[in-house]
């Protein structure tokens, strides 16, 4: 995707290829307008966007929060621009920091955002769905999201055709998104991605996030 003018372009490695990158971020944006996706802050550490969508079905988190079936919730997505890039010979110590400080600071924003909207107090969930490369890699992706509070509960091993075809078809953007912006880390198990359910509970990110003050710790 296209690098937001707030970011620090000096330490971003060239793209592989600028062109793809420009019509995948058009790509991008027309899916966002479909998903009613927007951005709940400026702070160019964030590196989520939501939408306000409706749970498929019921669940119970640990800490006691239930959720019905059809009740609002706040679904995560990438903000891709703000999400520092991976270095050409691979993720490294460095690079994961980067990332540890942008959820942080994502969520310590997420909390600010709610707090400030009360026509959202019925949103006591929030949710996502984090790409895995594998189903093995998908252990690491809970490990880490759980250290922020979220909670993974895994999917069915066989999902209806329509679900599969369009999980396809994510995979097939991501690959390009990919390809387009470092094509030495593209993968070849880039399409058989699968998804990390994760779920934070309204009630823990108040807890951990909602009394610190937002901060911008730079990427």
């Amino acid at each position: 995707m296209a690098v937001s003018d707030s970011a620090d372009t000096r330490s971003r490695p060239a793209f592989s290829y600028p062109w793809m990158v420009e019509a995948l971020s058009r790509i991008d944006s027309h899916l966002r307008r479909r998903q009613a996706v927007f951005e709940y802050t400026h702070n160019p550490s964030c590196i989520f966007r939501l939408d306000i969508g409706r749970a498929r079905e019921p669940l119970v988190l640990r800490d006691g929060t239930r959720l019905r079936a059809g009740q609002r919730v706040a679904r995560l997505h990438y903000w891709n621009e703000h999400i520092p890039p991976i270095p050409r010979d691979g993720a490294t110590i460095g690079w994961a920091r980067q990332m540890q400080r942008a959820i942080a600071v994502s969520l310590q924003e997420l909390a600010h955002y709610l707090a400030l909207r009360p026509d959202l107090g019925d949103i006591t969930v929030i949710c996502g769905d984090v790409p895995s490369a594998t189903r093995a890699q998908s252990r690491q992706v809970r490990w880490i999201m759980a250290h922020y509070g979220f909670e993974s509960i895994a999917e069915p091993e066989s999902l209806p055709f329509g679900e599969r075809l369009h999980r396809f078809g994510e995979n097939i953007l991501i690959s390009l998104i990919v390809l387009a912006h470092n094509a030495r880390a593209l993968r070849s198990d880039t399409l058989a991605r699968v998804r990390v359910p994760i779920y934070l509970s309204r009630r823990v990110l108040d807890r951990d996030f909602s009394e610190q003050e937002p901060a911008d710790f730079g990427m």
